[in-house]
């Protein structure tokens, strides 16, 4: 749907004032990144090419120990981590020592490899963990300040089950601040970059994790979204990532605590370098609710019905989806028709222009009691004292404000926002969610853009701070989503698209994401010169 005239021009000045006002920030703001022209080093040690499940298979194999496994990860964090500041603690000892115990466990085993592979899938596999998941003995802050020395007593459920499969934690990885924003950045902490260009963001919330795996730091780690946070990340530093179907993974022991209707919305799920370990690592962190999933259940590409969307049909508070993105996107379609013989149909509905609106609203509707969730204001403060952020404001200007403008902007905002939605924004929703699942069924398959544009440059996101409505809409449909690397651009930027199916089904996008690694080439080193639009 094309915007009428006058929104063109409404759009255009947005965007020149939005430009100009990015320009002004970068050049009177103090320099918060270490970018500078450096590169990454190349990831020179094989093992670090090797997928989670391909490297559990070579340690019950004893092709390798599980104690060398952790050591390259490490020598590969220290070497990575003071360019792009995305592990914020690390268990290096103690990852170290749990690894012999695994060496000697396989040396003792009795029953082979495979009572080992069913036991402990993942025995001895290195691992990293976002700081907003609770882990043993680790931070759990998520750069919030007054949460400064706050130490998990407990694991989170999905850390339990994955160091009960035999898995290793590293260490926990930078979030944004309160998990509440698409740029990993606190005071708390610090700022991450992105691995392939320094300059630019890793997205958030889970910014750490999506950072580190693409500088492989990390073979798998996991994250949580409920606007994104796990599908930006993994586009930006071009990895895989799925958003699972809400219920299954568990959310507890996390920080923020979900309140409100959040729990209805938010995922947890996998995030990792190799498509192949997608699958097993959901199988793990869904634990006693993986049977919901019948991930078992082989799924027949060629009998999916698949359906491509460009664009949300031109809201005016998003940016357009770039050419760029576009053009991959309309390249997996080819790709598919070709190799499957299938009919991509492309469809629209201009729901999606309120995408932002709808995510706005029912993320502010009370639980089923008639309790709204807590303020990030509340969550930012400390105890009873939520933070007031007309006082922030003044001490931001002075230089002593201990939250990031983001932080700031959205508890401002919560000021001044109607306290109950739209009765407009309630049946647009409502009918977006029915044409959509009846439009996926329990065959269908969705391509949808991951985001307007390639990672942006850090602290771009303030002036652009809504075009997370493209992953946003999706959590409050209860979608199930991965989100799949496809490259990357001239610039050597990562390329990618969200694959989307219907509630339940997510086993059909993870197979999607596996055909789309092999035909678009999966995850790239940082680095790698190689133009997907013009090679693949």
């Amino acid at each position: 749907m094309a915007l009428s005239g006058m929104e063109s021009l409404q759009k255009w000045l947005f965007d020149a004032v939005a430009g100009l006002l990015f320009l002004l920030f970068r050049l009177l703001s103090r320099r918060t990144t270490s970018g500078g022209g450096k590169k990454l080093p190349p990831t020179a040690h094989p093992l670090l090419k090797v997928s989670a499940t391909q490297l559990a298979r070579k340690i019950r194999r004893r092709e390798v120990s599980s104690v060398e496994v952790v050591q390259v990860y490490i020598d590969r964090i220290q070497e990575v981590n003071p360019l792009i500041n995305a592990v914020v603690k690390d268990r290096f000892s103690a990852a170290l020592q749990e690894a012999a115990q695994v060496d000697k466990l396989i040396d003792e085993e009795a029953g082979g490899e495979d009572v080992l592979e069913h036991r402990l899938p993942f025995l001895g596999v290195p691992f990293s963990v976002k700081e907003s998941f609770g882990l043993q003995g680790m931070p759990f802050t998520t750069g919030i300040i007054s949460r400064r020395g706050t130490v998990a007593v407990a694991d989170a459920p999905p850390v339990a089950l994955m160091k009960r499969a035999g898995a290793i934690p590293l260490g926990v990885t930078n979030t944004s601040e309160g998990c509440m924003w698409s740029e990993s950045h606190n005071h708390l902490y610090g700022i991450t970059s992105n691995p392939y260009d320094l300059e630019r963001v890793p997205g958030g919330s889970s910014g750490g994790e999506g950072s580190l795996l693409a500088a492989a730091g990390a073979v798998i780690g996991m994250g949580s979204d409920i606007g994104g946070s796990i599908r930006m990340p993994c586009f930006f530093n071009g990895i895989f990532g799925h958003k699972t179907t809400p219920g299954v993974v568990s959310n507890d022991n996390q920080y923020p605590p979900f309140t409100g209707r959040h729990a209805e919305y938010v995922s947890s799920g996998p995030m990792c370098r190799y498509a192949e370990d997608l699958l097993p690592m959901l199988r793990i962190m869904a634990g006693p609710n993986a049977h919901m999933l019948s991930l078992s259940k082989r799924v027949e590409m060629k009998k999916l019905r698949f359906f491509t969307i460009p664009d949300d049909g031109g809201c005016i508070l998003t940016s357009p989806v770039s050419e760029e993105l576009k053009r991959i996107q309309r390249k997996v379609v080819e790709r598919l028709e070709a190799d499957l013989g299938v009919t991509v149909q492309e469809v629209h509905f201009p729901e999606l222009r309120y995408s932002f609106q709808i995510w706005n609203a029912f993320m502010t509707l009370p639980d089923k009691d008639g309790k709204p969730p807590d303020s990030f204001a509340k969550v930012l403060g400390e105890a009873d004292r939520p933070v007031w952020p007309l006082w922030e404001i003044l001490k931001r200007v002075m230089g002593k404000s201990e939250h990031t403008v983001a932080a700031i902007g959205l508890t401002f905002v919560e000021k001044i926002q109607a306290s109950k939605p739209s009765t407009f924004l309630i049946q647009t929703k409502e009918k977006l969610q029915k044409e959509m699942e009846e439009l996926l069924g329990t065959d269908g398959v969705l391509l949808y853009p991951s985001h307007t544009r390639v990672a942006p440059k850090h602290h771009h996101p303030l002036f652009r701070p809504l075009d997370f409505a493209y992953t946003g809409i999706l959590n409050i449909l209860g979608l199930p989503v991965t989100q799949c690397p496809l490259g990357l651009n001239e610039e050597g930027l990562p390329l990618g698209v969200q694959v989307v199916t219907g509630k339940l089904q997510d086993r059909q996008s993870l197979t999607v994401a596996l055909y789309l690694e092999k035909a678009f080439g999966g995850w790239r080193e940082p680095g790698t010169n190689y133009n997907t639009l013009t090679s693949a």
